[in-house]
């Protein structure tokens, strides 16, 4: 290959995150965005949104995702990587069409795609996949000429998400007295998902029983915990369990809850419990009201110390990964052997989601995948 740019064939990153109301004003439009199609009345909608409400109708997650784009930033400077970083979102502004259709009047054709999710799910990667696929046909319906768009693979596992969230326990675990710390248990947690759509998680070889959703958060449990035992000559107790359910009552979701695991360790006679939020990658709503706000209140109600630990957000080693995942899959998109950094037993995961990967409920067309329309 003639161009000798470390990146190429990219010529920007594009930051693909959920979004969030930053305002009392916009947190029933933005819940609306979220549940189109579902037919919610906007009473039910203000109801959904008083967690926002608490915290003056403004989620964290825009201005975590700015420090984020500035940690990026900062780094790919520092290490002479010339690539511009956008941002998007599927659901409040900056919106992903916007940010594409930006993009593309700047001359960007070849364009890295980081998701804010770092596992496997059809909520955590088809759909923005998804997203991508409806923003790129509307780029085509207005007669631009559409970017080709590759999402970075799964990065659950890569040193760089991996250690920060180590650190982040054992800060808590410090920050117990030491007569509580000796018996405290571990409570990773994550987003709960209906099971029908954990057990169909990941490439169609990988479904089963909670699927690759499952399998990747239980990895990233046991490096954790196996790298708190190298620091600190203890092998906490410990046990993934989910938070942040907002299903109709009659499906199955993943399960324990958070509030309901705390309950029964307190019942088993456990002295303090850190909560470690491995499924998410920044500090946004759901872990700011549903482990700050509502599973330390139960905490409270029942009299057990609990600690939460923090996410990764904009980490330098976190950043620093993102770069490395992009140099990684341009390598391979130029033909040359990668490096591909992955901690634990199931290895780097897949550059381009299969067919049947994390399939929809109602299928629709996605975009950087091998089912993509847009090669």
């Amino acid at each position: 290959m003639s161009d000798l740019r470390p990146a190429a064939p990219y010529d920007a990153l594009l930051l693909l995150s959920f979004g969030g109301p930053e305002g009392p004003d916009d947190v029933v439009p933005f819940l609306a965005n979220v549940t189109r199609g579902r037919g919610i009345p906007e009473e039910r909608l203000k109801e959904v949104g008083k967690h926002y409400f608490l915290f003056g109708g403004v989620s964290p997650i825009n201005a975590q995702n700015r420090a984020l784009l500035d940690a990026l930033r900062k780094d790919f400077t520092e290490h002479g990587l010339d690539l511009p970083v956008y941002w998007g979102n599927r659901n409040w502004a900056p919106y992903l069409t916007d940010t594409l259709r930006e993009m593309t009047a700047a001359g960007h054709r070849r364009i890295a795609v980081l998701a804010t999710s770092a596992y496997a799910s059809y909520s955590g990667c088809r759909q923005y996949r998804e997203n991508l696929a409806e923003s790129l046909a509307a780029l085509e319906a207005e007669g631009l000429t559409v970017p080709r768009v590759d999402k970075l693979r799964h990065y659950f596992n890569h040193p760089g998400f991996v250690r920060p969230m180590v650190d982040g326990v054992l800060a808590s675990l410090a920050d117990l007295p030491q007569e509580q710390r000796a018996g405290a248990h571990l409570a990773f947690t994550t987003h709960s998902i209906p099971l029908s759509a954990a057990d169909t998680s990941g490439p169609v070889d990988q479904h089963g029983d909670g699927g690759a959703y499952v399998a990747e958060h239980l990895d990233v449990a046991r490096l954790i915990v196996e790298a708190v035992r190298e620091e600190t000559g203890v092998t906490y107790p410990w046990r993934l369990v989910y938070q942040s359910r907002s299903g109709a009552p009659h499906i199955p979701w993943l399960e324990p809850d958070i509030c309901d695991h705390l309950e029964t360790l307190h019942a088993e006679g456990v002295p303090a419990v850190v909560m470690a939020p491995i499924g998410f990658v920044s500090d946004h709503m759901e872990v700011l009201y549903d482990l700050d706000t509502e599973a330390t209140a139960k905490a409270a109600e029942l009299g057990l110390p609990v600690r939460r630990s923090a996410t990764v957000g904009a980490d330098p080693r976190f950043a620093a990964a993102v770069r490395e995942l992009v140099l990684e899959r341009a390598a391979t998109e130029q033909g040359r052997a990668a490096q591909r950094c992955a901690l634990g037993a199931l290895g780097p995961s897949h550059d381009l989601c299969p067919v049947g990967c994390c399939p929809a409920r109602t299928p629709r067309p996605a975009a950087a995948g091998a089912d993509s329309p847009y090669a």
